[in-house]
């Protein structure tokens, strides 16, 4: 769940903000991928264990999920109302 109380959002935004611009939009996908990858390493490096590891996938799962859910799939209802469903009428 990404929704963090404000006061803990507050000294991570400015760095979120800064990386995200930092990331080339030409080449969006695999410096993304890297900067996932390194900062789950960076995180197994305090402690490698199940637990952890159960932590970050399900974290990553769950983004990906909340990211299908609150972005991709209006977006996708959009362009089925704007070209036609493909599932029927």
């Amino acid at each position: 769940m990404p929704y963090i109380k404000p006061e803990d959002r507050a000294p991570l935004d400015p760095l979120i903000d800064e990386l995200a611009g930092k990331l080339p939009p030409d080449a969006l996908a695999g410096n993304l991928n890297y900067v996932i990858s390194r900062l789950c390493a960076r995180l197994i490096e305090r402690e490698k264990n199940y637990a952890r590891l159960n932590e970050l996938i399900g974290a990553l799962e769950c983004a990906k999920l909340e990211l299908y859910r609150r972005v991709a799939a209006p977006y996708e209802d959009g362009k089925v109302a704007e070209n036609g469903d493909v599932y029927g009428s």
